[in-house]
């Protein structure tokens, strides 16, 4: 089947926020009196949404009861500039536009609060560029649970089968392999080929255009 739509992950697969999330991450641990971590330690505590990222980051500083401190001291200092050292990932501008040309819709959907979401999608590209953007909502389970992706698919009028999702973790390939989307893993982000086959990936690809070969 012709695959009409194509939904992204955001961290790791749209914009490179290893940095960005590292020293907020780091930020809280120091103002709690805790040490930091390595940047790329953070490759694997991300993925499974903010809350999560913080309890692994606790969780390896034996600070598990700091947990509702640590919270929302995190979110108001990543909300108070989403975008600090944050970077599209090269070829991405280029994949939209001939996505878009195609006439291929195009989504959002991750594990960020949708607060923070929407407006970080939309400060680095644009109010019209993707048909939907979804980010974590209250009341609606995260990844790798497929209800929002699904959700999303029924917004842009079509059934999994005509899907890709593309993303950067194996919570992403079991997003996309229980919503029954074809799994794009991408190695430019956080993790590796090894982690991505082993989630089920259909395809893993090295360049953002490779994706245009299995529309």
């Amino acid at each position: 089947m012709q695959h009409k739509a194509v939904i992204f992950d955001l961290d790791g697969t749209l914009l490179d926020t290893l940095e960005t999330l590292s020293y907020y991450g780091n930020k809280t641990l120091e103002t709690l009196g805790l040490a930091p971590y390595e940047k790329d330690a953070y490759r694997y505590m991300i993925g499974n949404g903010a809350k999560v990222l913080i309890q692994r980051m606790l969780k390896g500083r034996n600070g598990e009861g700091l947990f509702d401190a640590a919270y929302p001291m995190y979110i108001n200092a990543y909300n108070s500039d989403t975008l600090f050292k944050t970077e599209i990932y090269p070829g991405i501008t280029g994949l939209l536009t001939a996505l878009k040309e195609k006439n291929i819709k195009i989504a959002v959907l991750s594990n960020k609060p949708h607060e923070a979401t929407v407006p970080i999608i939309k400060s680095f590209f644009g109010e019209e560029t993707f048909t939907e953007i979804r980010g974590a909502m209250e009341g609606v389970p995260i990844k790798p649970d497929p209800t929002a992706a699904l959700e999303i698919a029924r917004n842009l009028g079509c059934v999994p089968a005509e899907c890709l999702y593309v993303g950067d973790t194996a919570v992403d390939m079991e997003t996309g392999k229980r919503a029954g989307f074809y799994t794009v893993g991408v190695l430019w982000g956080f993790r590796d080929r090894a982690e991505l086959s082993e989630g089920g990936a259909d395809c893993i690809i090295e360049e953002p255009a490779e994706i245009l070969a299995y529309l």
